[in-house]
């Protein structure tokens, strides 16, 4: 699967992010399946058999990772990347090697992230990209596709709004097509439950980025 495929200008990004997770990417195989099952026990919900339990598992998912963490991840990175800054991108990325909501996941997070890097490797004007390459390719960083995705945003200045909703809509329509594949599950339920879950995301999503907005011009004090 092509997961990022070179975007047009005109496109939504939910268009072209493909299955936005690497979970999604690995629910049919052994890894996926048991990665998503060590996600789910982390996050406490039940085993996700059933669309109550996939309703469970979506909305922890959104408030413990995907709100917190990953779309502020993508926003981190596409403001690095935007202003060139290498060493703040991949202490960052070191950063995020520490935080415990990721750790079920992080090889599929790296391996989807560097498999994406190596697709921008053509794009030698872009020095930030190649050094980033290089500095995972040197285990000085991770990769993590949350930071790519962001970096890619910057580089074909596409809109942060815009790509962070896209990934959160991409990502829980996978969640739920690729789960729902094994359970008697009709596509309007699955359509009925992507509304249901997504609705608040916008009101979520301006309030995060004004958040951090804040946080990034907050004066230091005397003598910091």
């Amino acid at each position: 699967m092509n997961f990022w495929p070179q975007p047009q200008l005109d496109q939504d990004p939910a268009e072209w992010l493909g299955d936005a997770h690497p979970l999604v990417q690995q629910l049919g195989t052994a890894d996926g399946l048991a990665s998503l099952h060590a996600l789910a026990e982390s996050l406490r919900t039940r085993p996700v058999t059933s669309l109550p339990a996939l309703r469970e598992f979506l909305r922890c998912y959104h408030e413990r990772i995907l709100l917190p963490h990953e779309l502020p991840a993508i926003q981190t990175a596409f403001t690095h990347a935007s202003r060139h800054e290498l060493r703040e991108l991949i202490a960052f990325d070191q950063k995020l090697s520490t935080e415990p909501a990721l750790r079920d996941f992080a090889g599929a997070s790296q391996r989807v992230g560097q498999g994406q890097l190596q697709k921008l490797r053509p794009l030698r004007d872009e020095r930030l990209v190649q050094r980033y390459l290089a500095a995972v390719e040197n285990e000085q960083a991770h990769g993590w596709h949350t930071l790519v995705y962001g970096m890619t945003l910057a580089v074909y200045s596409l809109p942060l709004r815009q790509g962070l909703l896209g990934y959160a809509h991409q990502t829980t329509r996978g969640f739920i097509h690729a789960t729902a594949r094994g359970m008697n599950v009709t596509e309007a339920e699955c359509r009925a439950l992507f509304n249901e879950l997504c609705a608040p995301l916008p009101g979520a999503l301006e309030r995060s980025l004004a958040s951090q907005h804040s946080a990034a011009f907050q004066p230091v004090p005397a003598g910091g």
